[in-house]
């Protein structure tokens, strides 16, 4: 293994998403600038391509909030194929759950069935179409060192963020302010617009912290792969993590309440059960947290695999990281910027 300058690698590694962190190498040079607008308009034409393609059929109608009218919408899936069969689960889903606590109110027995429903309803919407598990998976891929355990505890806590703000929502809304639907998604709608918008600073800070990295990488500033040497060595030593920097990645992809939790917390609070919607909820966040996870674990995996491929194939192959790592940060930044926009013309035009 070889090293331009050993001691400029933690400085290369330590850089933090968020002000008064340590700069990147090539901070401050044209070249990074040019790095991050390259990978913008990579991601945003790949995923232009993507949706021109999607919508080459009959485009799918908007889906509704809820049989309550309340809670924010997901994310429109396919007329046909996998969306479509992921979103008539939930529907079922849906039924199930309301008619279980019905059930809950007249015996305590049905109380395992609702947690155990709820929990299955967590694991098919996370399959669904959503911007959490992008946000983390894409997370994952970007980060020089990508640990499964890692890609589990962040989609545990954004779970876990996401059920506590769907309670907070309708517990402080439906139950202490007696709101209307119309206030809950109005507050829901507001939600949406800050966590779109943090998407996309994150996926822009991370992107400009990469693209210091890949002038690094193009300078000789980061380590090499040596022929023979383990793929693992193709990048500095792993820098402590930023406290801050995790807060806002959970934060993010955790920060948009679940439609199918504020449905039953709100259909719970009006049968007197809100103890029982919020374990349903809880149980409902074991689930999404599972199949995130899974997801996640799929993002290292592929990770590894390239860095396996690319191992001994010298200063080369920290370039090919680098930039692969650049476009993970870019896909995090288009996504939020397109939710944004998208839920943003959406409340223009209605």
């Amino acid at each position: 293994m070889s090293v331009s300058d050993p001691s400029r690698l933690g400085a290369a590694d330590s850089g933090a998403v968020l002000p008064g962190a340590v700069a990147a190498p090539g901070a401050g040079r044209p070249l990074r600038l040019v790095f991050v607008l390259a990978a913008l308009a990579v991601m945003a034409a790949l995923m232009g391509l993507i949706g021109w393609w999607l919508a080459s059929g009959a485009p799918p109608p908007p889906p509704p909030r809820s049989p309550f009218g309340v809670g924010p919408r997901e994310a429109a899936p396919a007329a046909t194929g996998l969306g479509a069969m992921i979103m008539a689960w939930q529907a079922g889903f849906y039924r199930e759950l309301t008619a279980t606590l019905r059930l809950l109110k007249e015996s305590q027995t049905a109380l395992p069935a609702l947690l155990g429903l709820g929990f299955a309803y967590g694991v098919i919407h996370a399959a669904g179409p959503g911007h959490g598990k992008a946000v983390i998976s894409a997370y994952i891929m970007s980060e020089e060192r990508s640990a499964a355990v890692r890609g589990f505890a962040l989609s545990l806590s954004a779970a876990l963020v996401q059920a506590l703000v769907a309670i907070t929502l309708v517990m402080v809304l439906t139950m202490l302010l007696k709101a209307t639907a119309r206030d809950m998604n109005a507050a829901s709608r507001w939600i949406e617009l800050v966590s779109f918008a943090a998407i996309t600073a994150l996926g822009l800070a991370l992107l400009w912290r990469k693209a210091g990295l890949l002038d690094g990488a193009l300078r000789g500033e980061v380590a090499a792969c040596a022929p023979g040497c383990s793929h693992e060595t193709m990048l500095p030593p792993a820098a402590p993590r930023s406290l801050a920097q995790t807060t806002a990645v959970v934060l993010t992809a955790g920060i948009r309440p679940c439609a199918g939790a504020i449905i039953v917390l709100v259909f719970a609070a009006s049968q007197g059960l809100i103890w029982a919607g919020i374990a349903t909820t809880f149980a409902m966040a074991l689930g999404t947290a599972l199949t995130t996870g899974l997801i996640a674990l799929l993002a290292v995996m592929a990770k590894r695999l390239a860095l396996h491929m690319a191992g001994g194939r010298g200063q080369s192959a920290a370039v090919v990281v680098r930039a692969g790592e650049c476009l993970a940060a870019a896909f995090v930044a288009v996504l939020g910027a397109l939710l944004l926009f998208g839920l943003w013309s959406a409340g223009s035009a209605s």
